[in-house]
């Protein structure tokens, strides 16, 4: 069956996946397996002493004990953070050497602190029970408000005041004026709390030996496999590149957290490598909450200068990071250059600055979750937004309409640098409001009234930058029984990956989805990549485009030789060449057969036939854009908030597949309501102990929470980007948080004056919230 580009079809994946055929790191088993177990740190902060490893080495089964001593021994190297960043005065970030394990000092509950290998996991794990740790526990910091305040512990000795850096951007002299001359300033102070990402699956690893060729193939979860190759190689073991494959065969579910390195690959790995037999480690969902780079946990104060028409004039955004205890890949770029040019939003704001400190903490380090950094600026623009139309009496919607930047305004330039190059903002607000029927909501607040309940109405209008950053390059091998191979070097984690490029080859090439076959997630096939910031289709979509059109260009030099005529009278349609005006024509199978002989190959045409590769370098991000309008109905009895309605206008550009890009607003929205709504990272502050540490206190959403959702686009084509299209794999969750907060705000307001209420939006908190005092 041909598919095109448009077209609603189902996931080519999910008949595999739902029948049983996944294959997951767990699922791998390799011959002479043995079983790796961490000991990790008990304490947020502690020096280390004696390490006893003796009674633990001498039990059953047990292969090895590994140590930080055994770590420099081996002269592996440190985790890298790969973000340089400097302070405003031009200093450069606080690093934080970080071993594969704890060296002389813990920082964080979970740190690990021992590696066991046995020949089963049983034993692996009574063998870390018997491992005797001499720790001296040291005062922990896990409050970000509170950790760059004087006399606080100091996770790092060369960090004073746990400051890892002192960021900033935008126009400062223009900010001050701006306030100087303002009607109207609006304040808020606002948490973006701190998550834990929780995918399906648990980071796993299975690390196997070939001793024939001293070649390691690491099976491993990941969003990239050439991400986190080099970093094993050239950083940790100090291997020959060559040395080493990576393997990701099907990720359930990445969100960012799977795009880094974590020191049980490299573990795995290196005990593999000494013991020369394959070794495998599966974490268990209470490593995972301990040990996965959370995400969030930002502390703002956010300041809006207003004229008397309710105009923006100046935004000033101050930003407490958590860093974590240490750095991880990206962290410091996450609440800096990934999100704060998203402080604009939508709006014709003439100056912002923006200052960020990043802080560290004695807790699990902190960096990209499903937006990094985007649903943080969007989050604190639109509710600082919503503050500011009621305490200068305007409607929500009227202040948006008086700021936004109009689409005779595009290609726009914004204050701290992006060129937005379309968008219909208004449009899509109205047309999102038409749907939630806004208008009605005064009638529908009376008859909640009548049954004891509170009802509000709430919107939020985003934009992200998303789809740019690295290349993605596509290759395609023409197979003998009339097939392709497509290779790309960004991994699926549950998002359609398969389907998306099978629909652009099998549209742009004309042949049957059957024919075509993609393949991702091995070092040695396929080409750099991976996923992230929403790339999969701009980027990678792109490739797989280009690619096509290269094919096509020499195919058609191949046919004109073999049907005797001129390249100009080529044309290329539904899978086949023809000569213009006759009869005469070749399938593109035909041609990549014909194409195979070095004689049929016109001088123009190289040895590899129709076989080619197409680098996409985006030229510029993309800019989705849209509307959330989100209804709810509180309990004042019990605080539980119920969402009753929720719609949504979004603007991506073009789409692939409209059925795909709703899925993915779908599972974004149910992110932002988590996190706006049950999330929520605890961290005991005397001792640093997890207290989420499982999914009895960690409250992920149900679906019982969340109410069907009424969805449509309303697209205006990306310039930039040859497809048409703009990135839609995190918008749900950047429009969700802000939408729902909104709302929960205006059904409090009337009945208590309250005007914020942070997230997460628990029962308990809403509760409260509504009996402090005011009457009801």
């Amino acid at each position: 069956m041909k598919f095109a580009i448009g077209q609603p079809v189902p996931r080519l994946e999910d008949r595999r996946l739902l029948t049983g055929g996944g294959r997951y790191a767990d699922d791998l088993r390799a011959d002479g397996m043995a079983f790796g177990y961490v000991l990790r740190s008990p304490y947020a902060h502690a020096d280390i002493g004696e390490i006893d490893t003796a009674d633990a080495a001498a039990m059953p089964g047990v292969l090895t004990v590994l140590t930080a001593a055994d770590v420099a021994a081996d002269g592996l190297g440190d985790m890298p953070c790969l973000i340089p960043l400097q302070s405003k005065d031009g200093s450069n970030r606080a690093d934080t050497p970080r071993g594969i394990l704890a060296r002389d000092r813990v920082r964080h509950v979970g740190e690990p602190v021992a590696f066991v290998v046995a020949e089963t996991l049983t034993q692996a794990r009574d063998a870390a029970e018997a491992i005797m740790v001499d720790y001296d526990e040291r005062p922990a910091v896990t409050d970000t408000a509170q950790a760059a305040d004087p006399g606080q512990p100091q996770v790092w000795d060369h960090a004073p005041n746990n400051v890892c850096f002192d960021w900033e951007s935008g126009d400062k002299p223009g900010v001050d004026a701006a306030f100087a001359k303002a009607t109207h300033i609006v304040r808020l102070d606002l948490v973006n709390n701190r998550v834990v990402s929780n995918p399906m699956e648990p980071r796993a690893v299975l690390a196997d030996y070939d001793a024939a060729t001293d070649r390691s193939t690491l099976f491993t979860p990941s969003q990239g496999v050439h991400f986190i190759l080099p970093q094993l190689a050239d950083q940790i073991l100090h291997l020959d590149k060559e040395k080493l494959r990576i393997v990701s065969y099907d990720v359930g579910g990445g969100f960012g957290t799977r795009i880094f390195l974590y020191p049980e690959q490299c573990l795995a790995l290196w005990a593999s490598r000494r013991l020369q037999r394959a070794v495998k480690w599966t974490g268990e969902r209470s490593e995972i909450f301990m040990s996965d780079y959370q995400g969030r946990d930002n502390i703002s104060t956010a300041e809006l200068a207003l004229d008397a028409d309710g105009r923006f004039l100046g935004l000033r955004v101050t930003t407490l990071a958590a860093m974590g205890a240490y750095l991880s890949n990206y962290g410091p770029f996450i609440p800096t250059l990934a999100g704060t040019n998203m402080l604009v939003g939508l709006y014709q704001t003439p100056a912002i600055h923006v200052n960020v400190k990043g802080v560290f903490t004695n807790t699990v380090a902190t960096d990209a979750y499903r937006g990094a950094g985007r649903p943080e600026a969007a989050y604190l623009v639109e509710r600082l937004t919503d503050l500011a139309a009621r305490r200068i009496g305007i409607g929500v919607d009227e202040i948006r309409r008086r700021n936004f930047i109009p689409p005779e305004a595009m290609p726009y330039t914004t204050p701290l640098g992006d060129t937005y190059d379309s968008g219909a903002f208004t449009a899509l607000m109205e047309e999102c409001m038409a749907k939630a029927d806004w208008a009605g909501i005064e009638g529908r607040r009376v008859e909640a009234k009548s049954r004891g309940k509170l009802r509000g109405i709430g919107l939020a209008c985003y934009i992200e930058r998303c789809g740019g950053g690295n290349p993605e390059t596509a290759v395609v091998e023409f197979n003998d029984d009339d097939t392709l191979t497509a290779f790309i070097g960004n991994q699926h984690n549950g998002q359609g990956h398969v389907t998306t490029y099978t629909q652009v080859l099998s549209d742009r090439l004309g042949i049957d989805a059957e024919r075509i076959e993609i393949v991702q997630g091995d070092s040695d096939k396929v080409p750099v990549g991976m996923t992230g910031g929403s790339r999969a289709a701009p980027v990678g979509g792109a490739a797989m485009l280009g690619v096509a059109d290269k094919v096509i260009e020499k195919g058609r030099k191949v046919a004109a030789g073999m049907l005797e005529t001129a390249d100009v009278d080529v044309e290329f349609a539904d899978g086949q060449f023809t000569v213009a005006g006759t009869d005469r024509r070749m399938t593109l199978f035909e041609v990549a057969r014909a194409a195979k002989d070095p004689g049929n190959l016109p001088p123009d045409v190289d040895g590899t036939g129709l076989d080619d590769a197409f680098t996409r370098t985006p030229e510029a991000p993309t800019f989705p854009n849209g509307c959330h309008v989100c209804e709810v109905e509180v309990d004042p009895d019990s605080g539980i908030v119920d969402i009753v309605r929720y719609s949504i206008v979004d603007d991506f550009g073009d789409s692939i597949n409209p059925t795909m890009l709703q899925g993915q607003v779908h599972g974004g929205i149910a992110q932002g309501v988590g996190q706006a709504m049950t999330e929520q990272t605890v961290y005991e502050a005397e001792t640093g102990q997890l207290l989420t540490a499982t999914f009895m206190d960690y409250a992920l959403p149900r679906a019982d929470l969340l109410p069907n959702f009424d969805f449509s686009l309303h697209n205006v084509r990306c310039t930039t980007n040859p497809l048409g299209l703009k990135g839609a794999g995190e918008a749900g969750t950047i429009g969700a948080m802000p939408a729902l907060i909104n709302a929960i705000v205006d059904a409090l307001e009337p009945a208590t004056g309250l005007q914020h209420i942070d997230m997460p939006a628990t029962p308990e908190r809403v509760w409260r919230a509504i009996h402090s005092g005011a009457e009801l």
